[in-house]
């Protein structure tokens, strides 16, 4: 059986579709009930009523630069901690830097907690976070370190879930991923829907395939003998994605990557269209640096495109196989899609409100894959950073 060109192009065109349907549906089922999920953490009893086993001590590394919005009730919440022994340690690059006011009012608040503020100007290599966390790892004096972005926030008996696997010594680092919350308005919204209704099930559906090739900085959980095997922070200071790096270096040493149970709260709080477009064209970037490969196909998880392209091809043809098949993923997709808003949605309000911006969240999403697949730099706090980051020597490049 032979297809003419035009023919073979609307078949090609049908597949996607449907693939691109078939992708929704196992992100929608992959996905926990983000309410389920508020419901579960925090957990009550933590290590009595969970059976955490008790670890060593912990130093939490935070680097900090400016004082972003909910700073301190975030923060506070490392404070909180049920952890029977825990070292804070709050990094930031000037003097000036008002973040430092926030981790004053902390130690004011918090006074029997061990909470040290680290302001060191020195840089070392590109990547000024690390540059940050190498002057911070300086200070710590507990056996397991604990990294985690300033804008998270956790539950009480975070420390304690998060440190368990490490019990085991084959684990080599443990990870989390996040849930967003819009801190601001309209673009803020439309940033949470980039975390939770694309990037979440994305990582999910990878992580049920099998895959362990990934590390967040929302959390990032290791042993100071393993980060010193790995030559330290300075392994990473020309990194662009030291997160992942930091993983990936455990597991080239034949140890494992968990993905830990918990889920933290992360604030999105760009104010407008150009500060969340080169947040997320970084993100891309940054994708597009650790796994090419995987990076070119994403195409195909941007649902509403698909779907409102199988809606226009099954209008305007006819009633044979091809139209009845893009009907069905259309449909199906839609109901889909919807089904992967409501379980991103933590509230009925929260669905309600922003199941309009689904398509825009989308489209949008497309268009910045699209950009992110050219360009050499990317923008983090003020600085460029070079896509194709250099590597320490002596450790394994991308």
């Amino acid at each position: 059986m032979t297809f003419s060109p035009v023919t073979l192009w609307d078949w090609v065109l049908v597949a996607l579709c449907c693939i691109a349907t078939a992708y929704v549906v196992v992100a929608a089922l992959a996905l926990p009930s983000a309410r389920a999920l508020a419901q579960r953490f925090p957990r009550k009893g933590a290590l009595g009523g969970q059976g955490y086993r008790p670890l060593e001590p912990v130093s939490v590394l935070k680097p900090l630069c400016g004082a972003e919005p909910r700073l301190y009730e975030n923060l506070s919440t490392f404070c909180r901690q049920t952890h029977p022994c825990y070292q804070l340690l709050f990094g930031v690059s000037s003097s000036a830097d008002p973040a430092i006011a926030v981790v004053r009012r902390l130690q004011a608040s918090f006074p029997e907690r061990d909470i040290a503020l680290v302001i060191d100007a020195r840089v070392h290599g590109h990547n000024l976070k690390v540059s940050n966390l190498i002057n911070l790892a300086a200070r710590a004096k507990h056996p397991l370190i604990v990294l985690a972005d300033s804008d998270i926030a956790v539950a009480p008996d975070y420390l304690d879930a998060v440190t368990a696997p490490l019990a085991d010594p084959q684990v080599g680092i443990v990870t989390c991923l996040y849930h967003a919350k819009s801190v601001g308005g309209f673009w803020t919204r439309i940033g949470a829907q980039f975390i939770n209704e694309w990037f979440a099930p994305s990582v999910r559906i990878a992580h049920a395939g099998g895959s362990r090739s990934f590390g967040f900085g929302a959390t990032l959980a290791l042993r100071a003998n393993v980060l010193a095997d790995i030559g330290g922070f300075d392994a990473l200071k020309d990194c662009l994605a030291d997160d992942y790096w930091l993983a990936e270096y455990t597991r080239q040493r034949g140890m494992t990557t968990v993905l830990s149970e918990v889920v933290v709260d992360t604030d999105v709080i760009e104010p407008d269209f150009a500060t969340l477009w080169l947040r997320e064209t970084r993100w891309l970037r940054t994708i597009r640096s650790i796994n090419p490969l995987g990076f070119a196909f994403l195409f195909i998880t941007f649902t509403s495109p698909w779907l409102a392209a199988a809606a226009l091809l099954a209008l305007h043809g006819g009633a044979g196989l091809r139209e009845t098949a893009l009907v069905a993923a259309a449909v199906l997709g839609v109901v889909a899609r919807v089904g992967l808003h409501a379980r991103a949605s933590r509230e009925r309000g929260e669905f309600l409100r922003d199941l309009p911006l689904v398509p825009l969240r989308d489209a949008l999403l497309a268009a910045q894959w699209f950009v992110a697949a050219f360009g050499s730099h990317v923008v983090w706090r003020g600085a460029r950073m070079p896509v194709v980051a250099r590597v320490a020597e002596g450790s394994e490049g991308p």
